[in-house]
Parts: C-alpha cells; sequence; structure tokens
C-alpha cells in the first residue's frame, strides 16, 4: 500500500502539471474576487473564509477525473477489479484518494495562508481557514473517487464527476465555513462544526471507498 501510495503521488504530480495548476486555479479564485467586490476591506475580510474554501473547493475538483484513468488505460484497474478479496479494492481506493488529496489538495492548504492576506483577513481567521481546510479537504477527495469511478468509463468524464459531486460537498462547505467565521467572531462557535466537519471526513472515508469499488464492479460487468 506504500508503494502504490508514493507511485500515485508521483504520478499526480507529474500529471498536467499536478499541484502547480492547482495552485494557480485557486490563485485566480482568490485574486479576481476583490476586483469584483471592490476595495472595502472589511467586506473582503467578511466573506475571506467563503471565498478560499469556495476556491479550495474548486481546485480541488480538477484531476478527479483521472483518480483512475491511468489504471484503466494499463489494465491494472481490471486486475485490481478482478483479484478483489475481503473489500481489498476499496482499501486501494482509500490509499489512491489519499495519494491525490497529498498530491493535489495538499499544496492549496499549504497556499491558503498566503492567499488570505488577499482578502485582507486577520490571524485568527486565517489559522482557523487554514485548519478547516486540512480537516475538510480530504472528505472532498473521498467522495469525488465515487464521481471518477462513475465515468471511468467515459470519455469525457470530467464535468460529469464535478456535477456529481457537487452536491454532496455542499455540508463539507458549510460546516467548514461555519467554523472558519466562529474562529473569527467571537459570538459565533469555533468547536461545534469543526467537529461536524472532521466527523464528515471520517464519514466519507469509510463510504466513498465503498461506493466507488461498487461503481467500479458495476461499470466493469
Amino acid at each position: 500500500m506504500l508503494a502504490l501510495f508514493l507511485r500515485d503521488v508521483r504520478l499526480g504530480v507529474r500529471a498536467g502539471g499536478g499541484a502547480l495548476v492547482g495552485v494557480l486555479f485557486f490563485l485566480a479564485v482568490v485574486a479576481v474576487v476583490p476586483f469584483g467586490v471592490g476595495p472595502d476591506l472589511n467586506l473582503l475580510a467578511r466573506i475571506g473564509p467563503a471565498i478560499l474554501w469556495i476556491g479550495a473547493l474548486l481546485a480541488s475538483l480538477l484531476g478527479l477525473d483521472r483518480l483512475f484513468q491511468a489504471d484503466r488505460e494499463d489494465g491494472a484497474l481490471d486486475l485490481l477489479i478482478l483479484a478483489d478479496f475481503r473489500h481489498m479494492l476499496a482499501v486501494t481506493i482509500f490509499v489512491k484518494c489519499a495519494a491525490h488529496w497529498t498530491a493535489s489538495v495538499l499544496p492549496l492548504v499549504v497556499a491558503s495562508p498566503l492567499l488570505s492576506l488577499f482578502m485582507n483577513m486577520d490571524p485568527a481567521a486565517i489559522l482557523a481557514t487554514s485548519a478547516t481546510l486540512l480537516a475538510g479537504t480530504p472528505a472532498i477527495a473521498f467522495i469525488g473517487a465515487v464521481g471518477a469511478a462513475v465515468a471511468v468509463s467515459l470519455p469525457r468524464g470530467g464535468l460529469l464527476v464535478s456535477v456529481l459531486i457537487l452536491p454532496l460537498v455542499i455540508p463539507v462547505l458549510i460546516f467548514g465555513v461555519s467554523a472558519a467565521y466562529g474562529a473569527a467572531n467571537d459570538p459565533q462557535p469555533f468547536l461545534p462544526p469543526f467537529l461536524i466537519l472532521c466527523a464528515l471526513t471520517l464519514l466519507f472515508a469509510v463510504i466513498g471507498p465503498f461506493a466507488a469499488a461498487l461503481a467500479l464492479k458495476s461499470s466493469s460487468d
């Protein structure tokens, strides 16, 4: 499993620019907002956590359609499906999701404190937003595995993956932004929405790989 993780991390970094494309897309989303909102620094600070979360969410969708594509092209995916024993396919998908998050999404979390400066956010809001992104973005990878498994046999399934998983990641977005706002605004709580966000990540870490394994088996029939 460690060899699979390292292999997928290398493939994720090399394919299509990998993390660099995601970070540049994240930067483009965050940098455009001040031009649209205007020079109101207080307004930018208020909406900053939401903009960072939306930018990270959209950037996380990049490359999800390639999660199983390389294995399908070289025939490894068929071997994994045929050799499935005691849910080992779900475990393999879990490792692939972790590798995708490490290669493509973790750089977004690392870049988020720097991009927060564009939004005039205070240190507490920057730290809270980074923490919520670190806790919540793995859920996007696990949910995305289901969409990638459904669209793996389609020649251009990237858009379909985004359409399928966007409704499912709305709760992650809601509680991530709520926790970030709670840290920046004293009357609002930080810990309850943050714990719910962590629970959602754990839930999707269990459900996502099994649902993706079922989708892959169905697509191979």
